[in-house]
């Protein structure tokens, strides 16, 4: 049974003001999994947790002050948005499912992902480096001679543009 909408409102209201773009059922899941094929795109896993409330989303506001941004950002909310939030964990295959949850999708492939273990317990300034190391890595101009200074992926099954932050 999904969350009351009154509760989770301001939630979404937060990454709204953003410029966030709601994705509220599968079929607008699927249109911009579908964009996410050309550039960039931040895809965020909201939820009414205190680590989604005290560190994703406030990292996520400050990461979206950086100059260097995706071409697009998403999100849906867990426990509320129950088809997208599925749709869009079913394209993720092969990474466990978690809430808050932020990738950054390159050419439709992740190629950063934040789990709930790597922000829960974090502050928000520290997650918020994290994503401007992958916006400046992944989806600036300095894109190229980043990505031709790093190694290739190990042969784990992963995109070879995958970086772990771990």
């Amino acid at each position: 049974m999904p969350y009351p909408e009154a509760l989770v409102t301001p939630m979404r209201r937060e990454l709204a003001q953003l410029g966030v773009e709601e994705l509220l059922d599968a079929e607008a899941v699927e249109k911009a999994l579908d964009e996410s094929k050309q550039g960039t795109t931040l895809v965020v896993i909201n939820t009414v947790c205190g680590c989604a409330a005290s560190s994703a989303r406030p990292a996520i506001a400050m990461a979206l002050r950086h100059p260097v941004q995706p071409d697009r950002k998403v999100t849906v909310f867990a426990g509320q948005d129950l088809d997208a939030t599925a749709r869009l964990r079913e394209y993720l295959a092969g990474i466990p499912p978690s809430s808050p949850f932020v990738a950054l999708l390159k050419e439709g492939e992740p190629v950063h992902v934040l789990e709930r273990r790597h922000i829960e317990g974090r502050s928000a300034s520290a997650i918020a480096t994290d994503l401007v190391h992958a916006f400046d890595a992944h989806c600036g101009a300095e894109e190229a001679s980043a990505e031709a200074s790093e190694p290739a992926a190990a042969e784990n099954g992963l995109p070879p543009t995958f970086r772990s932050i771990l």
